[in-house]
């Protein structure tokens, strides 16, 4: 791989990690960047933590001294958890202000590791193609296993289809299903996870930093979606690796088995995603058709005895959450004053 062409900026990027009680992950991710960091010149590391309440901060500050990293890691105690965006803009805001600001900044999920030349993959690709304004690595498990996945945006028929799981609707369907498999060529896409996520300082400019209304989901996909509007394209490079472990700091994870109640949160974000770019009515359409969807599912699950992997109460507490449900609280409420 061609050497990384970096501007005259000693300022060059700015990698931001949020740890929420997994300093363990947080200094294994570390670890991992301590050769690529000497690799490129002008490169720090911000780790926030987003008031753990454990022995993060110990646990950090310690391997930081202990390895030797004090000269590019800096270790920040969030004044409050406020989620995924306030986290990172905690560190992205001040240094936007500075006097010499990075070109690029680097999110990066503490449940990672960076394969050997991922930030050089990334950077030398945005630097080639400057209409580029965000992009991100392909992820492999823990075992090693590629997982080459994508998004697009959601929308009401990617709903639709999440909620009926039917074959020839999925086919029919198939531009809108959320998930994309990628192939080892780099694509443009709409979205992609925020575990590894290489943003233009530009980007930050013309658009401005993360929408902290958004506690945990959707607050990358809300991004990527206000940055196409602003006339900057994301790219997915598989040339650039990270491996991956998900849902260390929620508990929510994509295997097969029968997972725990989704958080509130998620639904919330869920919510704020639709109704912020779509408006309230879209948002109530898309609320009602994968409830239907959704129940069809149930009901065919049901039937042909399939097992059940959804998360418990998952219907239920998509119906509390939902726009509708809320809409007919808020007013009842009104009736009853």
């Amino acid at each position: 791989m061609s050497s990384t062409i970096q501007p005259e900026n000693s300022n060059f990027l700015l990698i931001v990690i949020v740890n929420y009680r997994t300093a363990n992950l947080t200094i294994n991710c570390l670890r991992s960047l301590a050769s690529e960091v000497r690799s490129l010149s002008g490169v720090s590391v911000a780790v926030i933590d987003n008031v753990s309440g454990d022995d993060s901060i110990e646990k950090i500050s310690t391997a930081i001294e202990t390895e030797g990293w004090g000269e590019w890691v800096s270790l920040i105690s969030s004044p409050r958890n406020g989620g995924y965006a306030f986290g990172n803009n905690l560190a992205i805001r001040p240094t936007l202000k500075s006097t010499n600001p990075p070109s690029y900044f680097y999110l990066l999920n503490p449940d990672t590791q960076v394969r050997p030349a991922a930030l050089n993959a990334l950077i030398d690709f945005m630097e080639k193609h400057r209409e580029v304004g965000i992009a991100g690595s392909s992820l492999e498990v823990e075992d090693g296993e590629l997982w080459p996945f994508a998004f697009r945006f959601p929308t009401i028929l990617s709903e639709l289809d999440s909620g009926l799981r039917l074959g020839i609707a999925s086919k029919i369907l198939s531009n809108w299903v959320v998930p994309r498999t990628m192939t080892n060529k780099a694509c443009q896409v709409d979205w992609l996870p925020g575990a590894s996520m290489m943003i233009r300082r530009e980007v930050f400019e013309s658009v401005g930093l993360m929408d902290e209304e958004y506690f945990l989901y959707y607050e990358e996909t809300d991004y990527c979606l206000q940055a196409k509007k602003a006339g900057w394209s994301c790219w997915y490079v598989p040339q650039s690796r990270v491996m991956h472990i998900a849902g260390q700091s929620t508990g929510v994870t994509e295997n097969k088995s029968k997972n725990k109640p989704l958080p509130k949160y998620l639904f919330e974000s869920r919510q704020r995603y639709f109704v912020k770019n779509h408006g309230w009515l879209y948002a109530a359409l898309t609320d009602a058709v994968w409830i239907l969807s959704f129940t069809l599912w149930r009901i065919r699950r049901f039937i042909q005895r399939k097992p059940d992997l959804d998360p418990q109460n998952y219907l239920w507490d998509f119906i509390c959450n939902s726009i509708l449900f809320k809409s007919v609280q808020q007013l009842s409420k009104q009736q009853l004053n």
